[in-house]
C-alpha cells in the first residue's frame, strides 16, 4: 500500500506545496508544530534514509538548504531545526523517508528536546570504528 506522501505525490491527496522537482517534493506539514513546518520528501518510495539511491539522496542533499533558506526567510524564524527519523522505534511515523524543517521562534513554538548525552566508551568505540569502516569498505 502506498505510504501517504506517495498519494500525495501523486497528486490523490492535496498539500501545500512548496517546492517539487523529478525527485523531491516540499509541502507544509498537516500537523505543524510552528509556522512553517516542512516536509522534505523523496518521490522514491523507501522507509529509511539507507535504503534510498544515491541519486535519492543527493536530491534531497540539495533541496534541503534551498527550501530551509526560503522558510525561514518567509516566517522569519529565529531558528530552524532538521528532523529525520528512521524506523518506528526511532519516532518514525509514515514508512516513507521525510525530513522536517522545524522553524523555531523565539516565543519557544518549534521542536522541543531532551537530549542526554553519556560518556564515550573509547574501547567500545574503537572496536565499532574498526566495525563500521569495514562495512564501508565492503
Amino acid at each position: 500500500m502506498a505510504s501517504i506522501f506517495t498519494r500525495i505525490i501523486g497528486g490523490e491527496i492535496p498539500c501545500h506545496k512548496l517546492f517539487e522537482n523529478d525527485l523531491v517534493i516540499a509541502f507544509l506539514d498537516v500537523n505543524p508544530l510552528s509556522p512553517g513546518h516542512t516536509l522534505v520528501v523523496p518521490k522514491q518510495e523507501m522507509a529509511e534514509l539507507h535504503m534510498l539511491s544515491p541519486a535519492s539522496a543527493a536530491a534531497l542533499g540539495a533541496a534541503l538548504p534551498l527550501v530551509a533558506g526560503a522558510v525561514m526567510k518567509a516566517t522569519g524564524a529565529a531558528a530552524y531545526n532538521i528532523l529525520q527519523n528512521n524506523g518506528a522505534l526511532a519516532h518514525q511515523e509514515v514508512m516513507h523517508v521525510h525530513f522536517h524543517i522545524i522553524p523555531k521562534y523565539k516565543d519557544g513554538r518549534g521542536l522541543a528536546l531532551t537530549w542526554k548525552p553519556g560518556a564515550i566508551d573509547h574501547a567500545s568505540a574503537a572496536e565499532l570504528t574498526t566495525r563500521v569502516t569495514h562495512e564501508l569498505r565492503a
